[in-house]
């Protein structure tokens, strides 16, 4: 398996070399050079498999054995999967009226980022442990990815973790997750530290991606980054949707035909997004446009104009026109009333409480009327229990667990980056020099 940039400058990269790079050189992101076809006879032998052998079985269409071998990779995704407070790792809540969810957050920061996090840091600390290297990892958030990229590296001792989040912008269970960290390789006991930015997270992702455009900081630094940029994180992901498709056809290793599936899964996707509604236009409408500022909303994580992943649906999609486009994919918005609503709603007819970000998702289920026969299942990515000023607003309560009780015990330390008139020039210099700093700590 080979990968190439999105804006076409970089062909024949393999896994390893993608894996550490992030951005591609000419600005792009990483894609497959070919995509995977899964044949009918590979769904059937993967109907009964458990979502970690799933998550092997996806990573080794991606990953060469000469890379890492079939016995190593078992290993890798095991051990980075074996911390969950679920023995399934992700579970499908069955609900009234055909509502499936499907739970993606019974990791350490109760978000669906823990899953493709904790997997991609052991691939990244497994070749840096075979090449006695280090490398210094960057990470601009919107509320999730940070906690989750410093807790799953905690303990490895091949990456120094740098975050940078949205001061006030993020629920106070997020930031905990992110500035209470006391490994010596993540922000509080190194020369490493967590940044506040007087800004969005868009914001953040300007001066991030100067720092990456300069490849002798990147090349001296052994600087890379856990966003959804890195396209390790995407592979493990796409195990969600996979699993979610077996789990509700009840496709078993001893099923018949499976018609239609030459060219893979028989699944169309639904993007929903909140008020910042930049891939719902763009869908719909062509729009592209952004607006003059980032919304605040009751879903924090996606309040972002700017998904770094638009540009690689942009180059799938490329040569479709509107009517094909729309088989595969369609899109819709939810304002925060809808939100609220919808958790409320939910609560009344199941007893089951949603987080915000996961109401965006079954708005969708209950304003979009469908067949019977047609299975719908909706990602639930993070646990109410990081948005309780969102579940107190819809009139409901959620127990928090222990474990985010206990967060509030914990000693902090982060920095501010302040908003300047130069700002984006101002957090680019100040973050150059902490991972110079984190570099020459290193050798010490």
């Amino acid at each position: 398996m080979q990968f190439c940039s999105t804006r076409g400058g970089v062909h024949g990269w393999d896994f390893q070399q993608v894996l550490f790079s992030g951005f591609a050189p000419d600005g792009g992101m990483f894609m497959p050079e070919s995509v995977p076809v899964l044949s009918p006879v590979t769904l059937r032998s993967w109907g009964g498999l458990s979502y970690t052998d799933l998550v092997v079985e996806v990573a080794s269409l991606f990953i060469p054995p000469h890379l890492i071998p079939r016995e190593d990779l078992e290993g890798l995704v095991n051990e980075a999967l074996s911390g969950f407070s679920v023995p399934e790792v992700v579970t499908v809540a069955r609900l009234k009226d055909g509502l499936s969810v499907l739970e993606l957050f019974h990791g350490e920061t109760l978000a669906f980022k823990d899953l493709a996090m904790t997997c991609t840091v052991r691939f990244l600390d497994y070749f840096l442990q075979k090449q006695n290297r280090r490398a210094t990892v960057i990470v601009g958030t919107s509320g999730d990815t940070g906690g989750s990229a410093i807790q799953s590296a905690k303990g490895l001792r091949g990456l120094d973790v740098l975050v940078v989040f949205p001061r006030g912008r993020i629920t106070p269970v997020q930031e905990k997750h992110m500035i209470t960290c006391l490994e010596d390789n993540t922000p509080l006991k190194s020369d490493t530290v967590n940044h506040t930015a007087d800004g969005s997270s868009d914001d953040i992702d300007q001066p991030l991606r100067r720092l990456f455009a300069d490849q002798d900081l990147v090349r001296a630094h052994g600087l890379m980054s856990l966003n959804s940029v890195n396209w390790s994180r995407v592979m493990v992901q796409l195990a969600h949707f996979i699993y979610a498709y077996l789990q509700l056809s009840g496709v078993q290793q001893e099923a018949g035909d499976l018609p239609e599936l030459e060219m893979g899964l028989p699944l169309k996707l639904v993007a929903m997004v909140n008020s910042n509604d930049i891939v719902h236009r763009t869908v719909t409408e062509g729009d592209f446009s952004m607006a003059d500022n980032v919304k605040q909303t009751l879903a924090p994580a996606i309040d972002i104009q700017d998904p770094y992943n638009m540009e690689r649906v942009f180059w799938l999609l490329l040569g479709r026109d509107g009517a094909s486009l729309s088989q595969v994919l369609s899109t819709g918005s939810v304002s925060d009333e809808g939100i609220l609503e919808t958790m409320r709603r939910c609560w009344e007819e199941n007893q089951y409480v949603l987080c915000p970000h996961s109401a965006v998702a079954v708005w969708h289920h209950y304003h979009c009327p469908h067949k019977p026969s047609i299975n719908r299942c909706y990602i639930a990515t993070a646990s109410p229990a990081k948005f309780q000023a969102a579940v107190q607003r819809a009139g409901l309560t959620f127990d928090l667990p222990e474990a985010v009780l206990a967060l509030d015990e914990l000693p902090t330390r982060y920095q501010n980056l302040e908003r300047s008139a130069d700002w984006c020039k101002d957090w680019k210099e100040s973050l150059r020099q902490k991972i110079q700093s984190v570099s020459s700590s290193r050798k010490n």
